[in-house]
C-alpha cells in the first residue's frame, strides 16, 4: 500500500510512471501477421483457341466396343486454298483418339477435278510431298499416290496401337503440300474420342 504525504505528492507519481514505463521495455512487441500465401494461378490452356466437340456429326463412337469411327469426305469448293476433307484444312481439325482404340473410316471423294486418297503418317519436321508407308496397319485408302476418282469411295479399319502424333492425309503428290490434311492424336490419357477445331485466321 503506497502513502502519500503532502508536499511529495508529484515524486511519488513520477516514480510510478517511470517504473510502469521501464516494465512496458521489457514485454515482447506482438508478433506481426503472417503474410498470406499468394493464390495458386489458374492453369494456362495449352491451346486456347481450340474448342473441342466430343459429338460431331461425322464422329461416331462406341464406347464398349472402344471403337471411333469417322465419315470422312474431301471436297473442292470455290475459292478454298486447297481440296478439304471434311471441310477442314491444312490441320484445322484434329482427331483426338484414345490408345488401343480402333478406328474406322468411310471416306468418299466428292471432288470432281482430281483424284484423292487418305493415309496415317506419323508426323516429322515437314509434311511430305506424297503418301508413303501408313503408320498403323491398314491406316490407307487404295491408290495412295495415284488416287481414286470423284465418286469413290473405302472403306479400312485399324488399331491405333501406337501413341503419338499424326497426319491424316491425302498421299497423291503435292495434295499434302497444299493443305489437304487433318491431325490425329493418339493419347494414352484421353478416355473417349472428340474432335478439336482450330479458330481459323482471318
Amino acid at each position: 500500500m503506497i502513502q502519500i504525504f503532502p508536499g511529495r505528492t508529484a515524486p511519488i507519481v513520477l516514480a510510478l510512471i517511470a517504473s510502469l514505463g521501464c516494465g512496458a521495455q521489457g514485454q515482447s512487441p506482438p508478433a506481426a501477421p503472417l503474410p498470406r500465401p499468394a493464390p495458386t494461378p489458374a492453369p494456362v490452356s495449352s491451346s486456347p483457341t481450340a474448342k473441342t466437340d466430343s459429338s460431331p456429326s461425322w464422329l461416331t463412337v462406341d464406347s464398349a466396343a472402344r471403337t471411333a469411327t469417322l465419315t470422312l469426305e474431301v471436297t473442292a469448293p470455290p475459292g478454298a486454298p486447297s481440296p478439304l476433307i471434311n471441310r477442314y484444312h491444312a490441320g484445322e481439325a484434329r482427331i483426338i483418339v484414345p490408345l488401343g482404340w480402333t478406328v474406322r473410316w468411310n471416306w468418299r471423294n466428292a471432288d470432281s477435278v482430281s483424284p484423292h486418297s487418305l493415309v496415317v503418317m506419323v508426323q516429322r519436321e515437314k509434311i511430305p510431298l506424297e503418301g508413303g508407308q501408313s503408320a498403323f496397319s491398314n491406316a490407307m485408302t487404295r491408290m495412295v499416290t495415284s488416287g481414286l476418282p470423284e465418286g469413290a469411295t473405302d472403306q479400312t479399319t485399324f488399331v491405333a496401337d501406337e501413341a503419338g502424333w499424326y497426319w491424316l492425309m491425302c498421299g497423291v503428290p503435292g495434295h499434302a503440300l497444299k493443305g489437304e490434311w487433318l491431325e490425329l492424336r493418339v493419347d494414352p490419357q484421353a478416355k473417349a474420342p472428340a474432335v478439336q477445331v482450330k479458330k481459323r485466321e482471318r
